[in-house]
């Protein structure tokens, strides 16, 4: 038996007579799809869960209803995802949703993909550190031991400090920048700014 919470039949008792019938709707649809589906308020709209994982998700605005999936594209991919929230864009009326039958396949594949792991983001590899700039190398090692200083930064360190060197515009800036450098790096500065 599925389980229904009171706080999204107040949910949708609050909301615009045009979201009501489509909330309705949406969420007769789900119970029917899935039996132990679970009903939940998260982020003040409501939420499906199956055995405590998040499956799908509707809201309804002054003008629209939202709806979707919590794996988004890997449920559905309608082409609509950044329309409105959810995948399928601004609904408002019956004919902007995906009919019972066509909602109760991707009910089934949210269901099958609610236990697959997460697949993580692609990690990006590090942001290369700028070649420094004869000027900068050049006062550094006038100043004995302040070129090691810098180059045991962290890489990231480093980087804030050539960068913020080589985009100044002007000659007279970057002088002034590298005259800067030289003096936080000798306090023991870690960033430029």
């Amino acid at each position: 038996m599925s389980a229904r919470d009171p706080r999204v039949d107040a949910y949708i008792a609050q909301s615009a007579p045009f979201a009501q019938p489509l909330l309705t709707w949406l969420r007769d649809t789900l119970h029917a799809s899935a039996p132990g589906l679970r009903e939940d308020m998260k982020w003040g709209m409501p939420f499906f869960t199956f055995e405590g994982r998040n499956i799908a998700h509707m809201a309804a605005f002054k003008a629209h209803c939202g709806f979707g999936f919590w794996k988004g594209r890997e449920v559905a991919d309608t082409g609509k995802e950044g329309e409105a929230m959810g995948q399928f864009g601004r609904i408002t009326s019956k004919a902007d949703l995906p009919t019972r039958t066509a909602l109760k396949a991707l009910v089934k594949e949210a269901l099958a993909r609610a236990h697959e792991p997460a697949v993580p983001a692609a990690k990006k590899p590090p942001k290369p550190v700028p070649a420094m700039p004869a000027d900068l190398a050049e006062a550094l090692a006038a100043k004995g031991d302040l070129r090691g200083r810098f180059d045991a930064l962290a890489p990231s360190h480093r980087r804030e400090f050539l960068e913020w060197v080589l985009d100044a515009k002007r000659p007279e800036t970057r002088a002034k920048r590298v005259a800067a450098t030289v003096l936080k790096i000798a306090a023991g500065a870690k960033r430029p700014v």
